[in-house]
């Protein structure tokens, strides 16, 4: 009788840097799977080498062939803003699983509009929403509709001319739209409140499949205070393939008939706001996120098969660590933060003592002297996980407290507010 071959790691080349590219890779790598990075941007490169091989984009102008050359199975994206390269209709055409929709399916996260209208074919809540083509429209919206706007560049992208403006009264917003670029126009969204939440679900095989409820700090500092940031300060999230706040029966599983119809697999996120009672669709998007990702691949126990099934649209059969129930991350935010225009020096960065749960190491390198230096503005992200929230709290605050960077900081109330979901 032959003998059966062990069946090879699942081979994966995620697309990013920094933190999300080592938390990702070593989630995955820890499962089993054989991993590797394209360096997609000019930073964060050193945090993906200590998880496998890396490539850089300027001696590689394009990942597919590496992709060939390595067999790779699937791929990871960090960005929507791979579809826009110059290779990606062969990435798309080269066979790869692609962890993330593509074509048609990707407008509901690109295109703020269309997921606006998404929501009213569906009949989905959605704030009441414009957008302009420039600053005299947008004045003539406001005074037609007296009342605060979130104001958003209309094309998602990391590098859109417009990041998110949340403006809490009538004279926020017209003052701030004597200020923002117009270069690709403006999407007003009616501003409903703080009570904001999130729901991350994966699609495949025609079936949506709940993961996480999940909530993201995304002010800059303790209370809710500051600016909206880049990106979150912090993040919790809950187990939840039962769905107990009702974000994805309410926001999600209405969208049945698109999403297949769209050919739609992958992540997909939902942001709302809760007003009236009601859920309100804030926005959706297609990846399973930089704070939220590398939990949920902690939490299952097979993320890289889950992985490589979702990105070829096939079944899912989900299974968890039932002593992982709850995440907490926390970022540590570094000079500057988070007005990037004001950039410090490279600056040393030390550790006192041994951490006990996931670092993620971002914006930081190793200095020519062997210690590790902080190069940007976010330096870290630490995740733990643990049965019960207030556990995961602790522990995160524990280990992130043992960090030192001049001029750095973290916020220090996450989990004191917003949670439970709907509630400020």
């Amino acid at each position: 009788m032959a003998k059966k071959l062990p069946k090879p790691p699942v081979a994966v080349m995620i697309l990013g840097v920094g933190s999300f590219a080592h938390s990702i890779g070593k989630a995955l790598a820890d499962a089993g799977a054989d991993v590797s990075t394209y360096l997609t941007r000019n930073y964060g490169h050193y945090p993906p080498t200590l998880v496998g091989k890396t490539f850089s984009r300027d001696a590689f102008p394009s990942p597919v062939l590496l992709i060939r050359e390595h067999k790779i199975d699937v791929v990871i994206p960090q960005s929507i803003d791979w579809a826009l390269q110059p290779w990606a209709a062969d990435l798309v055409k080269c066979g790869v699983g692609i962890f993330s929709p593509t074509g048609e399916a990707m407008r509901i996260e690109r295109e703020r509009d269309f997921a606006r209208e998404l929501c009213a074919k569906f009949k989905i809540p959605f704030p009441k929403s414009f957008v302009a083509s420039n600053r005299i429209e947008a004045e003539k919206i406001l005074a037609k509709n007296p009342q605060p706007f979130v104001i958003k560049n209309p094309l998602c992208s990391p590098t859109s001319p417009i990041h998110t403006i949340l403006c809490e009264t009538v004279a926020d917003t017209r003052a701030w739209l004597r200020h923002v670029n117009y270069a690709e126009g403006v999407f007003l969204q009616e501003y409903l409140g703080r009570a904001e939440a999130g729901h991350v679900a994966l699609v495949s095989g025609g079936e949506i499949h709940s993961l996480v409820t999940n909530q993201e700090y995304k002010y800059a500092f303790d209370g809710n205070q500051g600016i909206v940031a880049g990106a979150p300060l912090g993040g919790l999230v809950e187990r939840d393939e039962n769905d107990k706040y009702g974000l994805a029966r309410e926001l999600i599983q209405p969208l049945k008939p698109w999403l297949r119809e769209s050919k739609f697999n992958g992540p997909l996120q939902v942001t709302a706001i809760k007003r009236g009672g009601k859920w309100h669709v804030i926005e959706y998007n297609i990846r399973i996120g930089v704070t939220s990702g590398p939990m949920i691949l902690r939490m299952l126990n097979n993320p890289a098969e889950v992985v490589l099934r979702s990105a070829r649209n096939e079944k899912l059969k989900l299974a968890f660590n039932d002593k992982l129930n709850f995440g907490c991350s926390l970022t540590l935010a570094g000079y500057g933060y988070p007005f990037t225009q004001v950039r410090g020096p490279q600056l040393p960065l030390e550790v006192d003592g041994e951490f006990d749960c996931d670092v993620w190491w971002n914006e930081v390198a190793r200095g020519a002297d062997g210690n590790l230096i902080a190069t940007g503005h976010r330096i870290a992200d630490v995740i733990a996980l643990a049965p019960k929230l207030d556990a995961a709290i602790a522990k995160a605050y524990a280990n992130i407290r043992k960090i030192r960077v001049v001029g750095s900081y973290f916020r220090t109330d996450v989990g004191q507010s917003l949670w439970p979901p709907g509630s400020i």
